[in-house]
C-alpha cells in the first residue's frame, strides 16, 4: 500500500473517533441533566418527610419512657410488697419463727437501702421513716429475745453436776475436807497424791450446743444494728450472775484476812480443802466453758468479745482468789504449811488454763492476780516451814507423859517431817524459785527440825523425878525418830551416818536406864568386897544369916517396887521392849540364881524361909515380862 492510501485511511479513522467522542459528550450531558433532576426531586421528598420522621422519633421515645416508668413502678411496688410482708413478720415477733424474723429484718434493711438511694420518688421520706421505725422496733424485740434465750440457759450449775465432770480420783471422799491440814491424818498424803495424777475432766456444756448458733445470729444482728453496747450489757450481766451463783452454790465466798483469823482451825481447814477442789472446778470447767461460749456467741466482734469476757469473769475470779490471798496473809502457823502447799500446787496446776483462758489484753489483771497469789503462797509456805524449826525448839508444852512413852510432840514433828517428803518435789520447786539447791535446802532444814526436837525433848525429860524414867523417855523418843526416818525418804537426805549415830544414842539411853534402875538392886545380890557369890554357904565370906535375910528382904522390896512402877511405864515398840527386858534379864537372873544357890541353904535351915526367898528365877523372868506394858 502506498503512503497516500495510508494517510487517507488514517484520516478516516480519526474522523470516526471524533464522531464517537462527540456522541459520548452528548450522552454525558444528557445523563448529567437527568441526575440533576433526580437530586432535586430527592431533596424535595426529604423536605416533605422530615415532619413525619420527627413525630415517629417522639413516639418511639415516649414508648421507651413509658416502659422505663412501668419497670420502675414495678420495682417500687415490689419493694412495698416486700416491706409489707416483712412488717407482718415483725409484728408477729421473733418467738414463733426466729429464722423468718431475721429474714424480715434483713429485708427491711434492704428496703431502707433502696429508698435511701431513690430519694427522687414522691413521699420517699415518709416511707423511709416508717421502715426505719419498724426496723428499730424489730431490733428492740430482738434484744428482748436474745436476753430471754440467754436467761433461759443461764441457770446456775448444781454442784453435783460439776462434780460429775471431775475425775473420780479427785472427788472428795466423805469426811476428807476436815482432815487435810492434820499431819497425823493418813488422808493428808492420800489427798496430796491424788493431785499429781494425770487426769481428764469430762466436758461440760454450760449452754446446749444447739442454742449457740441461734444466740450467735441474734448477736450478729444486734451488732449490725449498732446495738453493741446493749448486747454487751445484756451478755455481761446475765453471764456474770450465772458464774457468781454457780460458785456460790459450790460454797465459794469472798473472805478477808480478818474473816480467816476469826475462824476455828477445823472450820478453816475444811474451807481450804473445799477451795482446792473449787479452784479446779472453776478454772477447768466453769471459766474454760464460759470462754468457749463467749467465743461462739460473740465470735464476730473480737474487741467486744474480749472485753465482755473480762467483765463477765472479773468478779468471780476476784472472789476465788480472795480466799487464797486471805490465807496467805493470815498469821503463820505450822499446821497451815500443808494446806499452803496444797493451795500453791493447785495454783501451779491451773496456771496453764489461766494463761490460756485469760490470754487477751483485756484479761491482764486476772492473769497477774493469779500469778501474784501463787508467789504469795510460795513465800508464806517457805516462811512457815522455816518458822516450824523455831516453834519445835520453843514448844513449851508442860503435859508430861507419865509412862515415858513417845511424846505427842515427837509423833507430831516426825509425822510433819514424813508429810514434808510427800511434798518433796513441791518444796524443791519453792526453794529453787528462791535461788537455792532444793534437796540441799530441804536436808538442812529437816536436820535442824529434828535437832530442835531433840533439844526440846532433853528439856522435857528433866521434868521426871526418877532418872530411870528420864532415860527410858529419851530412849523411846530417839528410837521413834530413828525408826521413822529409816522408813521414809528422809533417810536419803539425812544419810546413813545420821541413822547410825542416833541408833548409838538409843543404846546409850538404854544402858543408862539399866545402870540407874538396876545397879542398886544388884548390890543386894553381891557379896561385899567381892563379886556376886557363886557357891553354897561360905563361912569365910563373913555374911551372917541376919545379913542374908536383910539382903533378901531388901531385894524383894526393891524388885516389887520396880515391878509395880515400871510395869506402868511404856516402851511402845515391841522389838525395843523385848530387847530391853532381855538386857535386864541377862544381868539380873544369873546374879539372882547365883545368890540363891550360895545363900539359900542358910535361910532354908531356918523358919519361914519362903518369907525371904519369895521368888524363883522363873518368877522373876515372868515378872520382867510385865515390865513396860503401861499397865495401870
Amino acid at each position: 500500500m502506498g503512503l497516500p492510501q495510508a494517510m487517507e485511511l488514517l484520516r478516516g479513522r480519526a474522523t470516526l473517533v471524533r464522531e464517537s467522542l462527540e456522541k459520548s459528550q452528548t450522552i454525558t450531558e444528557s445523563m448529567v441533566s437527568i441526575l440533576g433532576s433526580f437530586d432535586h426531586r430527592l431533596s424535595a421528598l426529604e423536605t416533605a418527610m422530615r415532619p413525619t420522621q420527627i413525630r415517629t422519633h417522639s413516639i418511639r421515645k415516649a414508648h421507651e419512657n413509658i416502659d422505663k416508668a412501668l419497670k420502675t413502678a414495678e420495682v417500687i411496688l415490689e419493694q412495698f410488697d416486700l416491706a409489707r410482708k416483712a412488717e407482718a413478720k415483725i409484728l408477729r415477733g421473733p418467738h414463733e419463727d426466729l429464722e423468718s424474723y431475721l429474714e424480715a429484718i434483713n429485708q427491711l434493711r434492704s428496703n431502707v437501702k433502696f429508698f435511701s438511694s431513690n430519694t427522687n420518688f414522691k413521699s420517699v421520706d415518709g416511707v423511709l421513716n416508717h421502715v426505719n421505725n419498724l426496723l428499730a422496733k424489730a431490733i428492740t424485740k430482738l434484744e428482748e429475745e436474745f436476753k430471754q434465750i440467754l436467761m433461759n440457759y443461764s441457770n446456775p450449775v448444781e454442784p453435783d453436776r460439776l462434780l460429775e465432770c471431775v475425775p473420780n480420783s479427785l472427788r472428795p471422799s466423805p469426811g476428807s475436807p476436815g482432815q487435810q491440814g492434820d499431819p497425823n491424818s493418813k488422808n493428808r498424803s492420800d489427798n496430796h497424791r491424788k493431785s499429781s495424777e494425770n487426769v481428764v475432766y469430762t466436758t461440760l456444756d454450760l449452754i446446749p450446743p444447739r442454742v449457740l448458733p441461734l444466740l450467735s445470729d441474734l448477736a450478729e444482728q444486734l451488732v449490725q444494728a449498732g446495738h453493741q453496747q446493749q448486747l454487751f450489757r445484756i451478755y455481761r450481766d446475765i453471764r456474770a450472775s450465772f458464774l457468781e451463783q454457780s460458785l456460790r452454790k459450790l460454797g465459794v465466798e469472798r473472805l478477808s484476812k480478818d474473816d480467816v483469823q476469826k475462824m476455828q482451825w477445823e472450820v478453816l481447814e475444811a474451807k481450804i480443802g473445799n477451795w482446792t477442789l473449787d479452784m479446779r472446778v472453776a478454772v477447768k470447767l466453769l471459766l474454760t466453758g464460759e470462754k468457749k461460749i463467749c467465743e461462739k456467741v460473740l465470735g464476730g466482734v473480737e474487741s467486744l468479745r474480749e472485753q465482755c469476757f473480762a467483765e463477765v469473769t472479773a468478779n468471780s475470779v476476784a472472789i476465788l482468789l480472795s480466799f487464797g490471798d486471805a490465807i496467805a496473809k493470815s498469821k503463820r502457823q505450822p499446821e497451815k504449811l500443808f494446806v499452803l502447799l496444797d493451795m500453791y500446787e493447785i495454783m501451779r496446776e491451773v496456771q496453764p488454763e489461766i494463761e490460756s483462758v485469760f490470754e487477751s489484753k483485756a484479761c491482764l489483771e486476772m492473769r497477774e492476780s493469779a500469778l501474784s497469789l501463787t508467789k504469795r503462797l510460795s513465800q508464806t509456805a517457805i516462811e512457815t516451814f522455816v518458822d516450824f524449826e523455831e516453834a519445835v525448839e520453843k514448844d513449851a508444852t508442860r503435859t508430861a507423859v507419865l509412862d515415858g512413852t513417845v511424846h505427842p510432840l515427837t509423833s507430831y514433828v516426825i509425822n510433819y517431817v514424813k508429810f514434808l517428803f510427800d511434798y518433796r518435789l513441791t518444796l524443791k520447786q519453792l526453794f529453787q524459785e528462791e535461788g537455792a539447791d532444793g534437796d540441799a535446802q530441804l536436808a538442812t532444814i529437816t536436820t535442824r527440825i529434828v535437832q530442835a526436837l531433840q533439844t526440846n525433848l532433853d528439856g522435857k525429860s528433866k521434868q521426871y523425878k526418877d532418872p530411870a524414867l528420864t532415860q527410858l523417855f529419851l530412849m523411846n523418843n530417839v528410837h521413834y525418830i530413828v525408826r521413822s526416818v529409816r522408813r521414809t525418804e528422809a533417810k536419803d537426805l539425812l544419810g546413813d551416818d545420821w541413822v547410825q549415830i542416833h541408833r548409838r544414842i538409843v543404846q546409850q539411853h538404854a544402858n543408862q536406864y539399866k545402870r540407874v534402875s538396876w545397879a542398886k538392886i544388884l548390890q543386894c545380890l553381891t557379896v561385899q568386897g567381892g563379886a556376886p557369890p557363886g557357891g553354897g554357904l561360905d563361912s569365910s565370906s563373913g555374911i551372917s544369916r541376919a545379913n542374908v535375910k536383910d539382903r533378901c528382904k531388901t531385894f524383894n522390896a526393891q524388885f516389887e517396887e520396880l515391878h509395880q512402877r515400871q510395869s506402868q511405864w511404856t516402851v511402845p515398840d515391841s522389838e525395843l521392849r523385848e530387847s530391853l527386858r532381855l538386857a535386864v534379864a541377862e544381868v539380873l537372873l544369873p546374879a539372882y540364881r547365883s545368890f540363891v544357890r550360895r545363900f539359900g541353904p542358910v535361910i532354908e535351915n531356918g523358919k519361914s524361909s519362903l518369907k525371904y526367898i519369895k521368888y524363883t528365877p522363873e518368877d522373876l523372868e515372868h515378872m520382867l515380862g510385865e515390865f513396860f506394858e503401861g499397865k495401870t
